[in-house]
């Protein structure tokens, strides 16, 4: 009798974005932070320069190195432009469109009364100063780029169609603008309303406070962390555009992923003082770890390290995005750096910071009520991070082809899920260290196969899987994929 056949593993999907592309966004950023602390350029104007540095390498490395402005999914056929008179008319409602689209999120801005104080102030100011330059780029960029463009008339064209009542638009492309827009307008605003103060505390602080205890070293590195993943994640959020292959392919169209994101930012956001998952009444600031380890400085310089690991990690899966981070969209698949072990691994890594930094279940103020409550607190953000790990990221438009774990040792929280009530959505653990691929329901390839999809096949677009939602061909692919042995990714 013959020996079984050997399967091999098939080798994992080439991720989206190289890991060139991060690491020159990282080196940019490393050195304007390096000037601005020597000599003292803490200021908000230094901070902005400071995402130019982090964004320009990024995109000169995409550019020239990767090339992706030549990749099939822009959408752009460089070889074959169009006369200019061929699409100045979809250009001009593209650009009616993008203007309205501009000016519903400035109303947007003046209704809401949170955007004119605090931090908020700044991305105000920002934006405010943005708005000439903005209009007269526009027109020369869709312009420019209509030419080159396979199908120019995207969202924003739909939109503008839409807007001046002629036919032909289409209102799925509409929602889909509308939700692209959404984003970027709620987000770009927070971003920048913290990108002065995180930059400010890294380059003021004095090079001898720093090194004056493991304390005051870990609690540096900790925003030197933080500094990047704001600055990577603010260009991200800048950056959608085609040429670069970092559009918005699309954007979340569930309440519920919606819900679970907002509730995490002001003004929406659950865990500020007064909120239901509030948890540093006696443990933030000295109040926190710090507290507790006073007096063992083994333990403190130990702890402080976990922390920063865990920051380094939260950063580096931000790093890893390149220019494509976003919530709630999808802009590719990310398969390399934090992501080849696990979906999820910002969410783990900042969970875990949590619980570590704060100790929530030991508190300060003499009150056992305190430490309940911040214990369930903590179990509250967990859970709303689950929330947004299942529905936050789904694509409406494709299978959810990248919805995988690594589970031989690897990261993924199944059993929690079970315990929580999830179902057929998620991904996890099978017995014997299969890794197991499944999707959201209506959402599934619903081609039958007789053996396991090659890494290729996988990768085709949405379009040649959407079929039959039966459930019995829903089953019969999720035991054919299931055979696929690849590690973790992410949704960009």
């Amino acid at each position: 009798m013959d020996e079984p056949t050997r399967q091999t593993r098939p080798a994992r999907p080439v991720s989206a974005v190289s890991a060139g592309v991060g690491l020159a966004g990282l080196a940019g950023l490393s050195f304007w932070v390096t000037v601005s602390r020597q000599y003292g350029m803490d200021g908000r104007w230094s901070a902005l320069t400071n995402l130019l540095a982090c964004g320009i390498p990024m995109v000169l490395w995409s550019l020239l190195v990767d090339k992706v402005h030549l990749r099939a999914s822009t959408g752009i056929d460089w070889a074959h432009p169009r006369p200019l008179r061929e699409v100045v008319d979809i250009s001009l409602v593209k650009i009616a469109g993008l203007w309205a689209t501009w000016g519903i999120i400035a109303a947007v801005y003046c209704i809401g009364r949170w955007y004119w104080r605090g931090n908020y102030l700044f991305s105000m100011e920002v934006f405010s100063s943005a708005i000439p330059f903005l209009l007269a780029l526009s027109v020369l960029y869709v312009l420019w780029l209509d030419r080159y463009l396979k199908e120019p008339r995207d969202g924003a064209w739909h939109f503008g169609t839409w807007l001046i009542g002629q036919s032909g638009w289409n209102g799925e492309d509409i929602r889909h603008h509308a939700r692209a827009w959404a984003v970027k307008g709620f987000f770009l605003a927070f971003m920048f309303s913290i990108v002065p103060g995180g930059f400010a505390h890294v380059v003021g602080w004095a090079t001898a406070d720093i090194l004056a205890s493991p304390v005051s070293m870990a609690n540096w590195l900790i925003s030197l962390m933080f500094l990047v993943d704001v600055a990577f994640a603010t260009v991200g959020y800048l950056l959608t555009m085609k040429p670069l292959d970092a559009h918005i392919r699309s954007a979340n169209p569930h309440m519920q992923g919606w819900v679970a994101a907002l509730m995490c930012y002001p003004p929406f956001v659950l865990m500020v003082e007064g909120g239901v998952l509030y948890y540093q009444m006696g443990t933030w600031g000295d109040s926190s770890w710090m507290h507790w380890f006073d007096g063992s400085p083994v333990l403190l310089a130990i702890w402080g390290a976990l922390l920063v690991l865990l920051t380094a990690i939260y950063a580096w899966a931000t790093v890893a995005f390149g220019l494509r981070f976003s919530n709630l969209t999808h802009r590719g698949i990310i398969t390399n750096g934090p992501y080849a072990f696990t979906k999820h691994p910002a969410y783990v890594s900042k969970n875990a910071f949590w619980w570590l930094s704060t100790l929530p279940f030991l508190v300060t103020t003499d009150n056992m009520l305190d430490a309940v409550e911040h214990r369930d607190a903590g179990f509250g953000q967990c859970r709303l991070l689950l929330a947004r790990a299942d529905r936050g990221e789904t694509s409406p438009d494709r299978p959810r082809l990248c919805r995988l774990c690594k589970l031989d040792g690897g990261l993924c929280p199944d059993p929690a899920r079970r315990a929580m009530g999830d179902g057929e959505g998620a991904s996890g653990r099978c017995s014997g260290g299969i890794e197991v691929i499944r999707f959201p329901l209506l959402e599934l390839a619903a081609r039958p196969q007789a053996s396991p999809p090659a890494p290729q096949a996988l990768a085709q677009p949405a379009a040649s899987y959407i079929g039959s939602d039966r459930a019995a061909e829903r089953r019969h692919n999720s035991k054919a994929l299931c055979r696929a042995r690849w590690s973790g990714c992410a949704d960009s």
